[in-house]
């Protein structure tokens, strides 16, 4: 198993060699237990938590599985075996191609989001991954995802999930320290995903849809994880979109991106130069997030 020689960072939070050596620890001494129940120990071991008290479980996940594949741990095998394809390649009759939808927005009746449930998390996968440009990937850590439907025809989809963990233009917009970031980051929801389907043609659509999840994703993020956000951000690849939407849902651009990726590490490789846009949810989010 390698030795780690300097503080390394995963999920946002950096991890030293002795809590490193903590975690094989905490592996060791339960030997019957999950990478579930792994993930708990951990947290509750590091006091990793989010805003409200909670454990960060979901972020604490995706820190040791990258651990485990970079060798620097090891967890027990998964419990059920996971086909990170499947998502992928799915394709059913639900969501193929439909014929031209063209209409005006105040035309359309009962303009509605629905969040995703478990039964409907395949088809809204396959539909991001069919019809994004960028496809499908999971979103990581805390998340909601939507439909937007009017009356019972879909219209578009919508998910949210972690920040980046640094973008110039928003940390200096913001004014926090780094400290603050670190630990006021989950304040901050991305819109990961953002798709109108294809062959709809509704103006002013995205927008409309933009000014309705700014109302809705506070209350339901709240009932889903225990508190409410405070700045939502976006980042719009600046050489296939303008942005427009976002400008007419009062959203602000701030800059752009140097193309170093979520994790802003310039040795994972050059990613497309983006607009950052935020849309604060609450008056004083900037005491919020420099508390």
């Amino acid at each position: 198993m390698k030795q780690l020689c300097n503080s390394k960072r995963y999920s946002g939070r950096p991890f030293a060699a002795d809590d490193i050596e903590q975690v094989r620890q905490l592996i060791q001494a339960h030997p019957e237990a999950n990478r579930q129940r792994i993930s708990y120990l951990v947290c509750e071991a590091l006091d990793w938590r989010k805003s409200d008290g909670g454990l960060k479980d979901m972020s604490c996940r995706v820190a040791l599985l990258r651990m485990h594949r970079e060798g620097l741990i090891e967890l027990p095998p998964p419990r059920h075996k996971v086909n990170p394809c499947r998502a992928f390649s799915r394709r059913t009759a639900q969501a193929e191609p439909e014929p031209l939808f063209e209409v005006a927005v105040h035309e359309l009746a009962d303009l509605r989001l629905q969040r995703v449930e478990r039964k409907d998390s395949a088809l809204w996968n396959e539909y991001i991954d069919r019809y994004h440009y960028l496809g499908y990937k999971p979103l990581p850590g805390a998340q909601l995802r939507y439909f937007a439907y009017a009356g019972d025809r879909l219209l578009g989809l919508l998910g949210f999930g972690a920040a980046a963990w640094k973008t110039g233009p928003r940390d200096a917009w913001i004014g926090w320290s780094r400290a603050q970031r670190q630990r006021n980051l989950g304040d901050v929801v991305n819109n990961a995903r953002f798709l109108i389907l294809p062959w709809v043609r509704v103006q002013c659509l995205a927008s409309k849809l933009l000014s309705l999840i700014s109302r809705e994703l506070p209350g339901a993020w709240e009932a889903r994880y225990g508190y409410r956000p405070v700045l939502l951000e976006t980042f719009v690849e600046a050489a296939r979109f303008a942005g427009t939407c976002y400008k007419a849902a009062n959203w602000q651009c701030l800059g752009q991106t140097q193309g170093r990726g979520k994790l802003g590490d310039h040795r994972l490789g050059q990613v497309p130069v983006k607009d950052v846009w935020v849309y604060p949810l609450v008056k004083d989010f900037r005491e919020r997030l420099c508390r």
